[in-house]
């Protein structure tokens, strides 16, 4: 059941991801890449008084990469920067195995990637936007 649920919300976002466009009044881009597989997405935020207020992500890449940044932007576009931030380290210790159910739940429709961390060739996919996102608020 658990696995039809994850394939289900895996394919939607892949085929139907509701953010992959071009964001031209993205005041933040960062391209982020996959060298181990190919995977590659631009990533695009529109960032006002520190809230992100829109997102977007172009590229190409496995279903589990455009899926994930899908969903990323998804759960964080409406909050703040610190709050983005904090929602991809919860993500990133999940897929390490490292977090609480009421983390996970903070993640929403993201912790169907729990699994990834059986996968150690796909973490890398998984974790790509989030790692892109949070490379972008260092700089």
């Amino acid at each position: 059941m658990a696995n039809t649920f994850y394939n289900e919300i895996i394919n939607e976002h892949n085929l139907r991801p509701f953010h992959k466009r071009k964001l031209p009044d993205a005041n933040l881009t960062l391209e982020g890449v996959n060298p181990s597989c190919g995977d590659d997405i631009i990533l695009q935020l529109k960032v006002e008084d520190g809230v992100i207020t829109d997102g977007a992500f172009e590229g190409d890449g496995c279903a589990i990469s455009q899926a994930s940044a899908d969903i990323m932007l998804e759960l964080v576009i409406g909050r703040e920067k610190e709050e983005a931030l904090r929602l991809a380290e919860i993500f990133l210790r999940m897929i390490k195995g490292k977090i609480t159910d009421e983390e996970k739940e903070e993640l929403e429709e993201a912790g169907v990637l729990e699994d990834i961390a059986h996968m150690p060739a796909r973490v890398k996919c998984a974790v790509l936007g989030w790692h892109t996102m949070q490379e972008m608020f260092e700089e």
